[in-house]
């Protein structure tokens, strides 16, 4: 008896969620489209036919890195505390995203879907920082403030460098942090 071959209904993002769940378990240096294809049971060809290359692949999970962060700071409101700690959880929750979004040297940098998804994400940062900047000569400092303190959180919350906290929510422990931010 053979096995029937599996077809997915919307390959592009199987692909995607395989490579997440890859990222996640081995970090990007280890993935593979070999493997990646194995482990949605596809064709070795498929990952190549949709992405080009393992460049191509990482470009579209960063360009849907960076629409989920937008759709979540979005969300979040135009309160810049609260769209840090949306940044967090974004962060700790598409770890993969997160890990290949600031690593430019794994995808392809210029391409115009990254391009605009992170000018996406960039807006929805600005629109809450401009909501709580209480000095607009200030802006560009501040957010470059902002975004320090919550993506090094985020950095060493999932790099495991916080591991006193670990059973901690880490949402609450970034609000105490982004707390003291707007505080100074």
């Amino acid at each position: 008896m053979s096995a029937q071959p599996y077809h997915h209904g919307d390959l592009r993002n199987a692909l995607l969620a395989a490579a997440a769940e890859a990222i996640e378990q081995s970090g990007p240096a280890a993935l593979s489209l070999r493997e990646l294809a194995r482990r949605a049971g596809v064709s070795h060809a498929a990952p190549a036919h949709h992405f080009g290359d393992k460049a191509g692949l990482l470009t579209e999970l960063a360009a849907q890195g960076y629409e989920l962060l937008a759709a979540a700071v979005r969300a979040a409101g135009p309160d810049l505390a609260e769209a840090g700690i949306a940044y967090v959880r974004f962060a700790v929750g598409h770890r993969a995203h997160f890990t290949v979004m600031f690593e430019p040297g794994l995808y392809h940098p210029d391409d115009p879907h990254l391009s605009a998804a992170r000018a996406r994400a960039d807006e929805a940062l600005s629109a809450a920082l401009a909501a709580s900047a209480p000095q607009p000569a200030r802006e560009h400092e501040l957010k470059l403030a902002a975004w320090s303190i919550v993506h090094g959180f985020a950095q060493l919350w999932n790099s495991g460098s916080l591991a006193d906290r670990a059973g901690e929510d880490p949402a609450t422990i970034a609000r105490a942090v982004i707390g003291n931010l707007l505080r100074a």
